[in-house]
């Protein structure tokens, strides 16, 4: 498990660019971002009379905990891949300092708790906010014995919670009191810093603001569109938060400091968090294993780069690097670097769709092709091409090929081939037309089964088949090499 169960006194959103960070060129400016970064997020201290010396190894200090714990290259030297990462949307909580923390439990000690939505964002109907926060709350309920009463009235200054029917004659508060700020400074010592910032915060359990979830009205708040940012995520995330959970290292959890969009209709709580949230609470009672329920997707998990059994998605080259795609995640690896990021799809590209069947990268036009199904995404850098997705069709690819499992762009020929289990294609993107067809055994002698990714590197072509990638010389008209399928990833 790797959620963290702390007890955060407080804990700041999903998502946000990283406060006073932006976007600059290389130089002094990006020095000051790097140790503004380093100081909110990593604790990096201000010393009144710094030697270069000791300057250097706390900022050397501080920078490997960050490459560590987005899983980049150590090194405590500053790179493009570290700066692309500093300076990439996140939650404004720090990720490694010295939190401060409640005595006793990281938990509510009871399971009954109730909630209060004060106030609404103009950006949605009342009816899509109370959905939102309804179902974000259910997001936890699923899994523990943790169950969820709406109040319409008090406040959450009673030491002693009680649900609503009690008969003592005691204060009714609610332990979660939701609400919208149209201003930064709101009142409870944590600003917010304007659009495009912190979206929201939230305390940890404890009496008075703690469960408190506070929402930034200067952000864009949505209900089921992939722009601005989802009300349900979002709040999702920081319920987490004031449920006693701290940030997740895992890019698949809903509790990773980055806000990634997916949809709400689809989504299902990662493993990672369900194995965090009933570390505190326990499991749902009312769902055992014995009785399954049929509603509930399989709760998602994180692909393992040193898995014996991985079988990849698809694979590309993109400008130097190598992309491995798996599910909703991608693996970026470097040539010079010994490590490699496992980033989820969305972040990167939004409105491209996950468990993808191929890519390739085309040389001459300096575009990614995406294929799922019988639909084509081109990528120029972070952005679709206008006028995609096109059809399979629209590449000349018979009706009948349901889906391309593979794809490569083959620098000898300036061809593109693209792969259907057993046999390939051999496009021209000059005359856009296929120009053959061919079985896969007898245009590769050697590889043999149905071709699950591909992709050409270093003068040589990698065709998988499950989890056996067979790296072939197409000088030489033979296989050279049968590795295992993740051999390109560092484990």
């Amino acid at each position: 498990m790797k959620t963290l169960c702390l007890c955060i006194f407080f804990c700041l959103v999903i998502a946000g660019h990283c406060g006073p960070l932006t976007t600059s060129d290389a130089g002094g400016q990006d020095e000051d971002m790097i140790k503004a970064y380093l100081k909110k997020f990593y604790d990096l201290k201000e010393e009144t009379f710094p030697s270069v010396h000791r300057r250097v190894n706390q900022l050397t200090l501080k920078l490997k905990e960050m490459q560590q714990f987005f899983g980049l290259e150590v090194t405590g030297v500053m790179d493009s891949n570290t700066l692309e990462v500093m300076k990439k949307p996140r939650c404004g909580v720090p990720d490694l300092a010295e939190y401060t923390t409640f005595p006793g439990n990281t938990k509510w000690k009871t399971n009954n708790l109730t909630y209060r939505i004060v106030n609404y964002t103009p950006d949605l109907s009342q009816s899509e906010v109370d959905r939102a926060i309804e179902n974000a709350l259910q997001v936890w309920a699923r899994v523990t014995p943790l169950r969820f009463t709406r109040l319409y009235s008090g406040t959450n200054i009673a030491l002693v919670c009680l649900p609503p029917g009690t008969s003592l004659n005691t204060t009714i508060c609610s332990q979660l009191m939701i609400s919208f700020f149209m201003h930064v400074d709101h009142g409870d010592g944590y600003p917010f810093d304007g659009p495009d910032g912190t979206l929201a915060h939230a305390f940890a359990p404890s009496v008075g603001i703690g469960g408190d979830t506070h929402f930034d009205e200067d952000e864009t708040f949505t209900s089921r569109s992939s722009s601005g940012y989802n009300l349900f995520l979002v709040a999702a995330h920081e319920f987490g938060h004031a449920l006693g959970l701290s940030h997740s290292t895992d890019p698949g959890a809903l509790m990773y400091p980055v806000y990634s969009y997916t949809d709400p209709e689809r989504f299902s709580l990662p493993l990672d968090d369900i194995r965090g949230i009933q570390s505190l609470y326990g499991p749902n009672p009312d769902v055992t294993p014995e009785e399954p329920d049929p509603k509930k997707p399989t709760p998602p998990t994180t692909p393992n780069a040193c898995d014996p059994n991985l079988v990849i998605d698809a694979v590309t080259t993109l400008r130097g690097e190598l992309m491995f795609f798996k599910g909703r995640f991608f693996w970026r690896t470097y040539p010079q670097s010994t490590q490699s990021e496992l980033t989820l799809i969305k972040s990167f590209w939004p409105d491209i769709p996950n468990n993808i069947d191929a890519a390739y990268e085309s040389l001459k036009k300096d575009r990614v092709y995406i294929f799922k199904g019988q639909k084509i995404w081109a990528l120029s850098g972070y952005d679709v091409v206008s006028g995609y997705p096109k059809t399979l069709s629209s590449m000349g690819v018979p009706q009948s090929v349901k889906k391309i499992t593979a794809a490569l762009y083959d620098k000898d020929s300036g061809k593109v081939l693209l792969f259907n289990k057993t046999h390939y294609y051999s496009y021209n993107e000059n005359s856009k037309a296929l120009e053959k067809v061919e079985l896969v055994n007898l245009g590769f002698p050697g590889v043999q089964g149905s071709i699950t990714s591909a992709f050409q590197y270093g003068g040589y072509m990698y065709l998988t088949s499950g989890t056996r990638m067979y790296e072939y010389s197409n000088r030489r008209k033979t296989v050279l090499r049968v590795l295992q399928s993740n051999y390109f990833l560092p484990c």
